[in-house]
């Protein structure tokens, strides 16, 4: 029997890579057309229930149409870029990269790249993972993953118009700070162990292992197919059930009993303040018009940016999508050590302004 020659060999291979280019260079497009039209979407889809934003029942709706589909186009996204992104990098080669030669480097520069990309906590899950598979080190992975919906030019911007730079200022350095702190206070703890075995194996390098060197691009283009199938394919039913209990307490939770007690001048409205804030869902574009509308109802300044940040970095949607990822003694030290930083920032703010 005749072996194909090696031209028959090439033109094959030639032939598979042109398919991949053709079906990424039609997707691409689709995928920005379809992210930038999600609102649209969400306005017809919740109209076809004969709802509208008018009611609890209707912003609740309204809400999980536009971040399902939000947060799975950022996962598969983000997965198959950062899939091809690993062909490129062994997994010791991407630590060294982000863990920096100098205590911390590594969580400064993620902690600053989330202060770029406005994402909520549920959509920078998506990038989380990515590191995680790319080898990046836990701690840094979790500065970015508090800094990403904690700290970006949207809440930075707000806080400018509405209470000026000090309190702007101050609000970018002491949540850069309780990113990074936080990211090297789990680094140091040496969890990797508590990581979901997928993930783990993912991160150790050990699941898979390929050749990068002698890859061609349309190896790179299927590894990356394979790490959204891998990673998406277990983690789509834990977003679904995030985005549906944030959606229902967006919709449904009263503002005005929230500011009632953030008003009292007591110690205990800060730590009260982080634990409402937690099961909440939005972002930081979401949630400062809120915070607007407590101080003007009489809440402390401290205590308002404490809700604030627990509801944006510490949402119970992000914690459900979460637990795929990670074992609950993970969760809850990430729980603790953020919490931890947020009070901080809260009992600070209430004492300097």
């Amino acid at each position: 029997m005749n072996e194909p020659s090696v031209e028959a060999i090439a033109s094959k291979a030639n032939s598979r890579l042109t398919l991949w280019l053709v079906g990424i260079g039609a997707a691409v497009p689709l995928w920005f057309a379809t992210y930038f039209q999600l609102p649209e979407f969400a306005d017809f889809v919740l109209s076809l229930t004969g709802y509208d934003r008018s009611s609890h029942l209707g912003e609740a709706l309204h809400f999980f149409f536009y971040d399902t589909p939000k947060v799975l186009l950022l996962l598969a996204g983000i997965v198959f870029l950062m899939g091809i992104i690993q062909t490129f990098f062994a997994p010791e080669r991407t630590r060294a990269l982000l863990s920096g030669k100098k205590l911390g480097i590594g969580n400064t520069l993620a902690a600053t790249l989330g202060i770029v990309t406005p994402f909520c906590s549920c959509s920078a899950v998506p990038l989380f993972i990515g590191f995680l598979s790319a080898g990046v080190p836990l701690g840094v992975t979790f500065s970015f993953l508090i800094s990403a919906p904690m700290v970006n030019e949207i809440a930075l911007a707000l806080l400018l118009g509405m209470f000026g730079w000090q309190v702007a200022a101050l609000y970018l350095g002491l949540g850069l700070l309780i990113a990074i702190v936080s990211g090297l206070i789990i680094g140091k703890l040496g969890m990797e162990k508590y990581l979901q075995d997928w993930v783990r194996e993912i991160h150790a390098g050990t699941a898979a292992p390929v050749d990068t060197a002698e890859m061609d691009w349309e190896a790179r283009f299927r590894a990356g197919w394979h790490h959204v199938k891998e990673i998406v394919g277990k983690v789509w039913p834990y977003i679904l059930a995030g985005i549906a209990v944030g959606a229902a307490i967006h919709g449904f939770v009263p503002q005005d009993f929230m500011a009632s007690f953030m008003g009292k001048e007591v110690w205990w409205s800060v730590p009260a303040a982080v634990v409402m804030g937690v099961p909440m869902y939005t972002n930081a574009a979401g949630i400062i018009p809120v915070v607007e509308a407590l101080i003007g109802k009489g809440a402390a300044l401290g205590t308002t940016l404490a809700f604030m940040m627990s509801v944006i970095a510490l949402s119970l949607p992000e914690i459900l999508i979460l637990r795929k990822v990670l074992k609950l003694p993970l969760i809850a030290t990430f729980v603790g050590v953020v919490s931890s930083g947020i009070l901080v920032v809260g009992f600070l703010f209430n004492v300097l302004l």
